[in-house]
Parts: C-alpha cells; structure tokens; sequence
C-alpha cells in the first residue's frame, strides 16, 4: 500500500519534470534555429557598372571570377554562397541611381561601384542613410572625402596620387607651363583643381584650362574649336585628363591639327593606359594619333598569384576584353567584401536589415520607398573593410588613416609606334624612379631631384631630345619689346633720328643673345620716353607686368621692386651706386717728407727715442764703460744711441740682459716704423693724390649738401627709402654736361649714379673721381613677363656669351675709353696716424717700465745688503739726507763685471800672492775702509 502511494508520487513529480526537460530542448532547438537564420545561406552583394566600357567589362569579368574562387573555397564564408548582383547603368546616372535603390529593397550587404565619381557623390548621400558599404575603384575623384561620405571607399589609388605623379613629371622635365583639356564632370574638374595645387607647390602652373562636355556629348567640332584655341598659346605641354572615348577622339583631332608634331608634349591620366592594355591590337588610326603620349597605368608589383590570374584572363573573358589593372582591382575588392563578412560572422554580427521608420511616410506613394532597409551591421562591416590587412593580386592592401590605400604608386608608359614603351615608375615613397617601388620601400625615402629619374622617351613626332615645352604664340605677332628713349649716355641705347634704328652696347648684347637661341624670336623694339628726358624706368618695366610690351631691352637695373612685376634676365654688366665729387691734385712741396705721418705720430715717435735711449742708459750705466764719463758726455752718448738705432748705427755695445731685451723689442719697433714710412713716401711721390671732403657715401650723408642723381634712375628711391636722405637735398640731373656743370658749381657737393654710366662720364671728366667703395650691389638685365621661359632661354644665352669672350667684346666696342678713365684717379692717401701704431708703442713702452722696476729692485736689494742704516746722533733730515747722498753714490758706482769660475781658478794658481780667502778679506775691508772714509769726507763714493 505504501508502496503504491510512492509511486503514485513518482509519477506525479514525473510529468512535470518531462515538460521541463520538453521545454528546454524546445528552446535551445529554437535558439539554435536562430542562430542559423541570422546567418544566411546566401551574402548578397551589388554592383553598378557601365558594362560597355572597357573598364565595366574588365571589372564584370573580375568580379565573377572573383565569386567563383570564394563560392568554390568553404573556408571562406564558412559554407555560405556569395552571389554578386550587376546592374548595367548604361551611361546614365539615372539608371545608376535607379539600381541603386533596388539594390536597397533587396537586402544587398555592399555594392561595388559606381564607375563615375558623378554617381558616386549622390550613391554616398544614399548608403550614408541605409549603412551600406560603397566600394569604387574606379569613381577616383579625390573631393570624395571620407569623412562626408564614411560609407564610401575607394579601392585604388585615387586620382590625387595621379596628379602628384602628372606635376613631378613636369617638374622633372624643366616646364613650368602647362595646359590641362578635361571632360566638365565632378571627376576631371576636380582631378584638374588637384593637379594645379600640386603643380603650384614646384612653381609651376596651369597657363590656360580647357572644359570639354562631360563624355559621350563631346564633339568633334567642340573638340577642333578648343584645340584651335591652343594651337595659338604658347605652352606646348598639354595634360589630357577625361575617359576613353573623348581622349581617342582629342588625340585624333590634335593629329588632324598637327599638334601630334615635333615640340608637343601630351601627358594623358590613366585613361590612356587601359586602352593600350585593353584594346590590342590598336588600330592604325589610333595607334598613329597617340604615338608620343605619355600616360599612367596603376602599378601592381608582380607575383605568382597575378601571374596565374592573367594566364586565366583569355579563358574568364573569351576573348572579349584585354586585361588591364583595373581586373585586380576589382578581384580584390570582392575578396576585401568576402573576408569583412567572414570577420563579421566571426564576430557575432548579424546580416539583418530593419526599416527606416522615416521612411513609411512614403509607403502609400508611387515610389516604395518604405522598402528600403538599412543593414543593421553596416557600420561593423564598414570597419573590417578599413581594417583589411591581406595581400592580394594588386600587392599589400591596408588602408591608411586618411583611408587611402598604403603606398599608392604608378607606372609611367610612353606610347611609341610598336605599342608603348615602359620608362618609369611613380611612388608616392620615392617618387620617380626607374628601379620598381617595391624594392625601395626598405630603403630610405629619397625625393631628391638628383635622386629622380626616367628612361629616354620618344615624342611626339619621333624626337628623342626633350621638347622645350612652349613657342611664341602662333599668331603672326611680333614680340614687343619696349626700349628707353634715352637723352644722355646713349651709348648704351641709342634710337637715330628720323628711323626705326636701334643701336647700342644693350642692343647688341640683346642681339647676340637671341642669335644665340635654338629657335626664331620674332619681334620689335618700340621707344618709351618723350625725347627730353630719360624716362623713368620704374613705369617701363611697370608696361610690362600690364601686358603693353613682351619685354624691355635696355639699361635696366635689377632691384627689389621690379622683381616682384617681371622676371630678369641673368645680368650682362655688373652695376652699383658710387658717389662722384670734385677732387684737387695734391702738388709737391719741399716738406713733403713730413707727409707720411701725422704730427701726433712725429712727436710721440721723437720722445720714444728718447725714452728708449734714457732706459738703456740706465741699465748699462754701472755695469758698461760705453756709458760713462762726464755729464756732458753720457748726455751725448744717450741722443746718439737713441737716434742712431734708427737706422741700425748704434756703436755702442749692450752687456746687461735687461738692457739688450729692451733694444731688441725697440730695433723691431724701429723696423716697422721705418718700412711704413718709406712705403708711404714712396706712395706720395710716385702716384698721383688728389683730396676732397667727400670721402664716401658716409661723409656725404652726413655733409648735408645737395646731393644729384641721374633722371629716371632707381638711385632717387634708394636715397630716399633706403639711406633717409630728405628729398629736398637731392637734385635731377639729365646729361654728362649737367653733372659737370653742377659739381663745378657747387651746385651740388657729389652726384650719385650706376657705376657704368659714371665710368663713361669719368672717361672725359678727370677733375671729378669716385670717392669711396660701391655701397649698392646689382647689375642689368633684359625683362620679360612673369614665368616667362624667354627670360630663362636669354640668361642661358648671355651666360654663353659670357664665357666665349663675345660680352667682353661688346662692352670693349662701346665703352672703353683711353682719354681719362676713372682708373686713373685714386683716392687719397691718408697720413699715417697714432691709431695704426700704438700697439707697438705699448708693448715698448710696457717693456720699459718693467725693465726699469726689475733692475731698481735688484739694486736696492745689493745697496740695503752692502750698506745697513746705522744710528746716527744727528738730526732725522741731515740722517735721510746723508743716506740718500750713500745711495746715488753707489748707483753711480762702476761694477766689475763677473769673473767666470775658470778665470778665478787661473788667478788663483798663478800664485799672485793671494788666497782666495784672503783675497775676498781684502777687498771687503777694502771697501769697509773706503766707505768710512767717504761718509767722513762726505766726497762721491765709487767702487771700484
């Protein structure tokens, strides 16, 4: 009975037990089942392309095979189907749009395209909103900014990196002007813009930009008219930046038109190169029209994946298509999508797409726009497209933080009668190299311009020497080149009367300059100046930068602000201001030996004379009978020595060191006081002086006298704005006659002017000489227009002229003068002063004191150890008296000079009788006893 009551319990704790165990597995099975619906069976992916392009079919091709090789790898997407969707926008943005939106109603993960950046900047606006990745490697316009379209991303090099590539072309080439042909859609014009910015930071530019309608609507006639326009300029470098059918249809035009000729240089984008790489073989027609070009292919480095997919290329296409980089691109962007998913997957993300509550207002509309989604992982897949890190058939692939694609390079073809040549690479790490970019990236960036280089390349027209990039105008006008109409110094511009004859030192070397020049330069010199007055040059060169003249050919003079309205030329003649004024000759005179030093220097170098002489003295007194004896006598004997050691007389011999030290350093004093005096004699007597108060430009700013400058030179500006000369001290002077005239006169203290115009002047005016140096720096140049390549061209020419001797030839002709030149007249020769000589005089002088103070200490030393103070009962006076008497005494004293220790030993064994002990007994109570009876006698004590 119990028994059956426990089983009764079993069984009703049995039951519930089963449901629960039901429902768990109930759930987990759903859970389960979920979890599988959230990952699908199929990745929908869309694309939008032109597929009767040849990069829409190169890309269709790509893209297929790129889905087989995923469909047919399970590792892949784990099992999962990618199915790629192409929708043929046929040309037409519209059409674009339209697959777009369907693409967005049927749940689609990414879409690859669109081939236009017209497209591409309205599809961003749209998958910005819906989260849906937009992947382009052809829609290249770089003002598709990641950061206002986020879900935009392009998967080639952009066209920012092409234009880079395009401007260090030029520059590498040497043109600074080129002219730019592009289609007028959002692509072209911007790649244009870019190209201008890059182009401007090498000081280079876009001369003159020409719009072609957008592709497709480009006509033949459009195309003739704007060709025609540049036929006319003088650039002759052209870049060509549109799409394939407009660009053949410009290249057949320009053939037409001669423009594929000797001297034209065309740079083509991209476009160029998937056309030679696409279309084999080119008809005759096309082949022919491009021959010479130069153009860019998107560099991929090779490896054996790439090499097994292009062996596959004929099979995936049969035959319909070239291949050209634009296949790997688009192979890899598929494969970029398929491993973003995966991440995706493997991350926990779901591909799960939810409405837009913002758009059900539209559900009961024509347009079922509530049927569009926006995919929930969008964002997610987003990042793991950014964060790619694989190698690929295009090479490494990782996006930089700008969202470009890492080191973005380029091959550089040249097109040439066999198909085209390869001549180069471009790389954003190195820049232009004919070594492949890869093998550089472990090394370290050189963008050096000796580090840049090409292969040899075939122009247009087949020449193989580099084009010069520009010509004049085709037009049938004469360059205009403006001259001075001078009044004075007309030999350097000189118009003859009554014809259109020009002559002169500038005209000559404008002359030979142009004959120096690879190509004709035809023009006409046209007078500026009404004839009674030089003309100011400021406003000719000022009709320049206004577009009146080409160019100025004269007496121009290159200063700061006429650099900034025109370029110049390199200078043909040194020029600088100097100042003129009158000078006096000086005339001879019986004292002109006194000349060569001012009084101060005389007297000072008398009274070192005697100084030295009295030192030397001194020291030598007690010691050398040279310099004993009476007063008189020693008096004698200290002038004669002093003086006579000017010329290295002295007979009198030194013994003490003291006293030879000091007429060693006072013979060299003597030496160059001497030679200083002789050469400037020698100076004053030989070569003709002349003196003035105008010592220079210094003296003369500080004279406050009038100042006269040369009308319509730069020299009254500098005066003004440069040295702060007021202008009421200056006066306008116009001939050689005027300048004489007002210096004469005192009209005015000095003229300042260039230095050749002062030369010719000097050349018949010899009372008047440059004073001082050249304190401005210049020269003369011929000036053209801005950015002008003849101003570049002539500086070659006259740096040729130069150094084949023919610019010294000219200048010879014209003006050269034997009459009186400047040369002739030197500057004055200044006294020789104190200032230039009183190191010498202190370092004798200093040698003097010391001297002086050494030997009075040794001799109070030997006069306090031979005579100690002795008390004395009289008064302090008679006591200072009576010692100072002890003192002169014994500085008065005769010393014997030392015996050497050989000539004591001598004496000593000669047996005079003496010991040497009882020899210095005698001679110390010798002087003892001498010493008493001096102080007794109060006589002169001597030893003797």
């Amino acid at each position: 009975m119990l028994e059956d009551r426990w089983s009764v319990v079993r069984m009703s704790f049995s039951i519930p037990m089963n449901l629960v165990l039901l429902l768990s597995t109930s759930i987990l099975c759903i859970g389960v089942f979920s979890e599988e619906a959230s990952k699908p069976d199929v990745v929908n992916v869309g694309a939008i392309f032109t597929f009767g392009t040849i990069n829409g079919k190169v890309a269709k091709v790509a893209m297929k095979a790129a889905e087989n090789d995923i469909n047919s790898d399970p590792s892949v997407l784990g099992g999962r189907k990618l199915t790629i969707s192409l929708h043929d926008s046929n040309y037409s943005s519209f059409l674009g749009i339209i697959g777009a939106l369907q693409f967005m109603e049927s749940d689609k993960v990414a879409i690859i395209g669109p081939q236009s950046s017209v497209m591409a900047h309205v599809l961003s606006h749209l998958v910005n909103e819906l989260h849906v990745p937009l992947l382009s490697f052809t829609a290249l316009d770089p003002s598709l900014s990641p950061l206002q379209y986020p879900f935009f991303v392009q998967t080639a090099p952009n066209d920012l990196f092409q234009m880079i590539a395009i401007a260090e072309m030029v520059s590498y080439f040497g043109w600074t002007d080129v002219i730019a042909l592009f289609s007028d859609d959002d692509q072209s014009r911007n790649g244009i813009i870019t190209l201008g910015d890059k182009l401007s930071e090498r000081r280079c530019r876009i001369s003159y930009k020409g719009a072609l309608s957008p592709d497709l609507t480009a006509t033949r006639s459009e195309v003739s008219r704007e060709l025609a326009k540049i036929q006319m300029m003088e650039s002759r470098v052209i870049v060509l930046h549109t799409f394939s059918k407009t660009g053949l249809l410009v290249f057949e035009v320009a053939k037409s038109l001669g423009m594929m000729g000797k001297g034209y240089v065309w740079i083509a984008s991209s476009w160029l190169s998937t056309v030679l790489d696409s279309t084999s073989p080119l008809k005759s027609e096309t082949a022919n029209s491009i021959r010479g070009a130069l153009t860019l292919r998107p560099h991929t480095p090779d490896s054996k994946r790439k090499r097994n997919f292009m062996s596959r290329w004929n099979q995936l296409s049969n035959g319909s298509i070239g291949f050209n980089p634009y296949g790997l691109y688009a192979y890899d962007t598929v494969w970029m999508i398929a491993r973003a998913v995966k991440l995706l997957l493997d991350q926990g993300g779901t591909i799960s797409f939810s409405n837009d509550s913002r758009l059900n207002a539209f559900g009961g509309r024509t347009l079922n726009l509530s049927a569009l989604n926006t995919f929930d992982g969008g964002k997610q897949l987003l990042d793991n497209i950014l964060e790619t890190n694989m190698t690929g058939l295009t090479g490494p692939i990782r996006f930089n933080q700008e969202r470009s694609l890492i080191n973005p390079s380029f091959d550089i073809i040249n097109a040439i009668e066999t198909g085209y040549q390869h001549i180069g690479y471009w790389s954003n790490y190195s820049g232009l190299s004919i070594v492949p970019p890869e093998t550089l990236y472990s090394k370290k960036p050189n963008r050096s311009s000796s580090n840049q280089q090409l292969d040899s390349v075939v122009w247009p027209g087949g020449e193989t020497t580099k084009p010069r990039g520009w010509v004049f105008p085709n037009n049938g006008r004469e360059l205009r080149i403006g001259i001075p109409k001078r009044v004075s110094y007309r030999d350097f511009v000189l118009l003859v009367n009554g014809t259109d004859n020009v002559k002169g030192y500038c005209i000559d070397v404008f002359l030979a300059a142009i004959r120096l020049l690879p190509y004709a330069v035809p023009y006409r010199f046209i007078p500026f100046g009404d004839g009674h007055k030089n003309p100011s040059y400021y406003e000719l060169v000022n009709k320049v930068s206004a577009g009146v003249f080409d160019g100025v050919v004269g007496d121009i003079a290159i200063v700061t602000n006429r650099t900034k309205m025109v370029d110049f030329t390199q200078p043909y003649i040194e020029s600088g201001l100097v100042v003129v004024a009158p000078v006096n000759k000086i005339s001879s005179s019986p004292w002109s030996f006194s000349r060569p030093f001012t009084p101060l220097m005389w007297a000072v170098t008398a009274a070192f004379f005697v100084i030295v002489g009295a030192v030397v003295w001194i020291l030598e007194h007690r010691i050398n009978d040279e310099f004993r004896g009476p007063p008189k006598q020693q008096i004698v004997t200290i002038l004669w020595f002093s003086f006579s050691t000017m010329f290295f007389a002295h007979r009198e011999n030194t013994v003490s060191s003291l006293g030879r030290l000091i007429l060693i350093i006072w013979l060299f004093v003597v030496l160059i006081i001497n030679s200083s005096y002789i050469a400037s004699l020698t100076s004053i007597l030989t070569v003709q002086q002349l003196s003035s108060p105008i010592k220079g430009i210094d003296t003369l700013i500080s004279s406050n006298e009038p100042i006269g400058f040369q009308v319509g030179s730069f020299a009254e500006n500098y005066l003004i704005e440069e040295l702060n000369i007021p202008k009421s001290r200056l006066v306008s002077l116009g001939t050689p006659e005027e300048y004489a005239h007002a210096l004469q006169s005192r009209r005015v203290a000095a003229i300042i002017d260039e230095r050749p115009y002062v030369d010719l002047f000097l050349s018949d005016h010899c009372k008047f000489s440059i004073r001082g140096q050249e304190f401005t720096k210049s020269g003369w140049g011929f000036a053209f227009p801005k950015d002008s390549p003849l101003a570049i061209d002539m500086s070659t020419a006259i740096l040729a002229l130069s150094e084949n001797g023919e610019l010294q030839k000219i200048h010879d002709r014209w003006l050269s003068r034997k009459a009186c030149s400047s040369d002739s007249s030197e500057a004055e020769s200044e006294q020789l002063d104190l200032q230039s000589f009183w190191g010498l005089f202190l370092i004798c002088g200093i040698a003097c004191v010391l001297a002086l103070l050494m030997y009075f200490s040794l001799m109070f030393r030997q006069f306090s150890r031979h005579c100690p103070e002795e008390p004395d009962s009289t008064s302090p006076v008679s006591s200072r008296s009576a010692r100072l008497q002890t003192f002169l005494s014994f500085a008065d004293g005769k010393v014997e000079k030392p015996k050497s220790s050989s000539k004591r030993k001598r004496e000593s064994i000669s047996g005079n009788g003496y010991h040497k002990g009882e020899e210095s007994t005698f001679r110390s109570g010798r002087i003892e006893r001498d010493i008493s009876h001096e102080r007794q006698s109060g006589g002169s004590w001597l030893v003797k």
